[in-house]
């Protein structure tokens, strides 16, 4: 033993020294191979005292796990033959400033002390007790602690291999390169988490984390996890601190409920934290509002919930997956006063357990009962056994299997520890460590990966009342990815559905989410106006010009094609029209060709008849190609016909007046007849004039072949619904124009001529009825001017313009057809008695009467009635012919 005044100088000088008492509270189990140990035995004192009250599902149950399994080690007979593990348990009262002191314990051995000044008060050599080699650490529990010890054991290369802390930060394998776990890191359960968050299709969250490593890392995993996911947005982040003030868990519901649709609440928080929320939530009167998403600290633990279901209920938690070892059960059910001595702590927990005091220095000078040392667990106390103990067993196997393959590497079956292993390298052992795989007390999978960190396995539950009993129900699991049952899932609400946690309600299709800024989760919808679409979540896209929006708006779709078809009204009437007009053509045609040698047939010019009359045709004919499908041939037709039937018409008509207007003019210079007036020579000028509207239609054809186009934008209304694109010949306004255009020009130079040859007698060549048709023809066409570009912007334009070009077309065939051959065709069926010969003149004579005729007119201005015919007929000359023809003017 070492001599007082030896130690208490130790004690006073060296830091690294533990205290006096220090087996008071610690277990120390001899063996060959000695594995240190970390348990929250008692929770965190107050008010200056390190240690606070029994911990003893977290403490007890752990430690015991960690003995047990050391127990089942030293008996297997194929695991580390012929070599006993030991033990040096700590207490670190959950706190990591306590627990630091309390693992230099481990590292003494390591620790080189200079003796040679000390001596005993005696003056003898001081004897110093020598310490434990610890070759490995199973712990801690909070990661706040294993962080704090894994910074002191790094540096004496001691393996550290814990059962619970799951801090994201442990995975640094730079700063924690002697750390392993044989639970997921938070990293994993935060994604697991994510993903219920996800599935659930909440959207809108707020975060709760106690103060401290855990917390804060599982917190910081899940917010940077989700922003770089996407889909989840973090409405707040709170923080519980270490001491909260008294009201600190009501201003945090408060502060929550500044953002009410975040109603999921994602906590990484400890078991006191938890219980304390949900009892701030009970008295703040938010039973059932708020959603909670529970960590592993949650888990599937009766102390956070109770007297507090109601405000619990629905809540989902996860945990490592586990299995009850029955075998422990077994163990610590039979665990007495006699037979654990071992545990330092056993004593205090049978007098927590049963609710007594042991003698005069019992833990519990309140209590009037007396334990008797017959209590048993699990008959006289509720038992069940702790989340953890699975894994503390894992541990204590892992570092187990790692000695046992370093001793076979090394030793080679030297029985018991060879001397390479008297001095067992940190470094080496934890490669062999981290190798390991093996199935665990729950026959899962124990392995490490790179960093450390056991395989992500999780299960998921969810806190549920029923009529009979309140329970946490698992409802799937997460190994990789999420499998959930959400038949199995039931609310607070008791309403099947999920209830809601989103900023903003999913936008309806055809609309897009505008995003406020910043908060990416909250946005205003906003229809796709007009030919937009749904292009994307957040945008809309215009669709091309031949397509419109779907009915749902998330697509585009062809527009309608559509053409003026032969039942609709805009086409009966100039259908009906045209059918009349080429009826009575041809029944005029008939007439004209069976009475061709009669004299009003001769008088009228038969062959300029013919050939008006077959303009007066085409002008018929061609609306039936302006109506008809727009196709090649029909396009074709269309070029050639539009302007041909009236260039037919207004060339002979032309020719006509041409010739009356040169026969009258020729008449007052002289009484030779001008050139060009036989029926040839009027044929030949007539086809002249046609033949440039035809190669007018030829160049066309040749320079813009005859095509079909659809006109999107003759219908494309505000309203996509009614849009239409129209098929139609490629013909533009001014194509149409420059067709008419030459047509148009014949019949005003025409009704020049009309007005020219207005004063003739009416007997003469037609020169009063050609007058009056040019007269109303020209009316026609001006009227047709502005009806047909005064509806270029209609959405009824094809209608219109088409119904308009053909009635003016049939109307002006009509003019011409009414006036200039009803009336003979009148006098050829009705009255055939005037159809008769009349006395043969010359063109003297003509001219002679013409003259006559004008002077007539100039006298009738100015005398009376009557006294201008005696007046002229007195002065005309004693010429027979001339005597004879004018008397006929006269007694006209």
């Amino acid at each position: 033993s070492i001599c007082d005044p030896w130690k208490k100088w130790i004690q006073r000088t060296d830091p690294l020294m533990p205290p006096a008492p220090e087996y008071a509270h610690s277990i120390r189990l001899d063996g060959d191979i000695i594995l240190g140990g970390l348990f929250p035995v008692h929770a965190r004192g107050e008010r200056g005292a390190p240690c606070g009250e029994l911990k003893k599902e977290k403490g007890i149950h752990r430690l015991e796990a960690m003995l047990f399994a050391i127990d089942l080690i030293n008996k297997d007979p194929d695991l580390l033959p012929n070599v006993t593990l030991g033990a040096r348990i700590l207490d670190t009262c959950s706190r990591d400033t306590y627990a630091l002191e309390q693992s230099l314990t481990f590292v003494q051995a390591l620790i080189e002390r200079d003796s040679t000044d000390v001596r005993c008060a005696s003056g003898e050599q001081p004897i110093f007790a020598k310490p434990d080699k610890i070759v490995g650490v199973i712990g801690a529990a909070a990661s706040s602690v294993s962080i704090m010890v894994a910074n002191i054991l790094r540096l004496f290369k001691i393996p550290q291999i814990s059962y619970a802390s799951t801090a994201p930060e442990l995975s640094d394998n730079t700063r924690y390169d002697f750390f392993s776990r044989v639970v997921p890191p938070d990293s994993y359960q935060a994604q697991a988490m994510l993903d219920i968050v996800t599935a659930m299709g909440w959207n809108y969250v707020s975060t709760l984390a106690s103060e401290g490593n855990y917390g804060e890392s599982g917190v910081e995993a899940f917010v940077q996890i989700s922003r770089e996911t996407g889909g989840v947005c973090i409405a707040q982040s709170l923080k519980i601190p270490r001491e909260p003030r008294p009201g600190e868990f009501d201003k945090i519901i408060l502060r929550l409920l500044e953002t009410p649709n975040a109603r999921a609440v994602v906590m990484f928080a400890n078991e006191d934290d938890i219980r304390r929320v949900l009892d701030a939530a009970k008295r703040n009167n938010q039973t059932g509002h708020f959603l909670w998403v529970g960590s592993d600290s949650w888990g599937s633990k009766i102390s956070p919930v109770v007297q507090q279901e109601s405000v619990a209920e629905g809540a989902i938690t996860i945990l490592p997956k586990r299995a009850s070892i029955e075998a422990f059960d077994r163990y610590f059910k039979s665990r007495s006063l006699s037979n654990n001595r071992r545990n330092v702590w056993f004593a205090e927990f049978w007098e927590e357990n049963f609710g007594c005091k042991l003698g005069m220095h019992g833990k519990r000078p309140g209590s009037p009962k007396k334990c008797t040392g017959l209590e048993k667990v699990g008959r006289d106390s509720t038992y069940e056994q702790e989340g953890k103990v699975q894994f503390v067993m894992d541990a204590v196997y892992a570092m187990a299997y790692a000695l046992h393959r370093m001793h076979r590497d090394l030793c080679s079956g030297y029985p018991g520890l060879c001397p390479r292993m008297s001095n067992i390298d940190g470094k080496e052992l934890l490669g062999y460590i981290r190798n390991v795989s093996f199935n665990g007390s729950a026959k899962t999978l124990v392995v490490f990966n790179e960093n450390g960190d056991a395989p992500g396995r999780y299960d998921i539950y969810q806190y549920q009342i029923t009529n009979r009993s309140t329970e946490y129900r698992i409802i799937g699991h997460w190994t990789d990815q999420l499998h959930l049952n959400m038949k199995a899932m039931q609310w607070a609400s008791g309403d099947s559905s999920v209830p809601a946690s989103v900023c903003s309600l999913p936008c309806q299709t055809g609309e897009r989410k505008k995003v406020v800024k910043g908060v990416l989760c909250c946005w205003h919808c906003e229809r796709c106006e007009g030919y937009h679409y749904q292009a994307s979540e957040f945008t809309c896209q215009l669709c091309p010009y031949e397509q419109r929006p779907d009915q749902n708006r998330t697509g585009c779709q062809p527009i309608p094609i559509i053409k003026l078809e032969w039942h609709s009204p805009w086409a009966v009437a100039p259908i009906f029209i045209a059918i009349l007009g080429i009826l009575a053509t041809t029944f005029v045609v008939v007439t004209f060709v069976r009475h061709n040698d009669t004299p009003i047939v001769r008088a009228s010019g038969r062959e300029m008849s013919y050939v008006l009359l077959t303009g007066i045709f085409l002008c018929y004919v061609t609306t039936f190609p302006m109506i008809a499908a727009p196709g090649l041939a029909v396009c074709s037709f269309r070029r050639i016909f539009l302007g041909l039937g009236m260039c037919f018409s207004y060339a002979a008509l032309l020719t006509k007046t041409n010739r009356i207007h040169r026969i009258f003019e020729q008449g007052k210079r002289s009484v030779a007849a001008p050139r060009f007036i036989s029926p040839a020579s009027q044929l030949v000028i007539t086809f002249s004039l046609i033949s440039v509207q035809l190669m007018g239609v030829f160049v066309w054809f040749v320079a813009d072949p005859p095509h079909t186009i659809v006109d999107y934008g003759e219908q494309r209304t505000q309203d996509p619904e009614n849009a239409r694109g129209v098929l139609k010949c490629d013909i533009s306004d001014l194509s149409l124009i420059c067709s008419l255009g030459y047509s148009i020009l014949l019949m005003v130079t025409c009704t020049v001529y009309a007005i020219k040859t207005r004063g003739v007698p009416e007997t003469f060549n037609e020169a009063k009825p050609i007058g009056f048709t040019m007269y109303t023809t020209c009316i026609i066409w001006l009227a047709f001017i502005p009806i047909f570009f005064g509806t270029a912007q209609s959405a009824e334009r094809m209608y219109i313009q088409t119904a308009t070009l053909t009635v003016s077309l049939s109307l002006s065939a009509s003019v011409s057809l009414g006036m200039l051959y009803m009336p003979k065709v009148y006098i050829i069926i009705l009255h055939p008695e005037q159809n008769v010969p009349k006395c043969k003149r010359s063109f003297k004579a003509i001219v002679t009467a013409a003259t006559m005729t004008n002077k007539l007119s100039q006298l009738a201005s100015e005398r009376p009635n009557g006294e201008v015919k005696t007046e002229l007929c007195e002065s005309v000359d004693n010429s027979s012919e001339y005597r004879q023809i004018f008397m006929k003017i006269c007694t006209h």
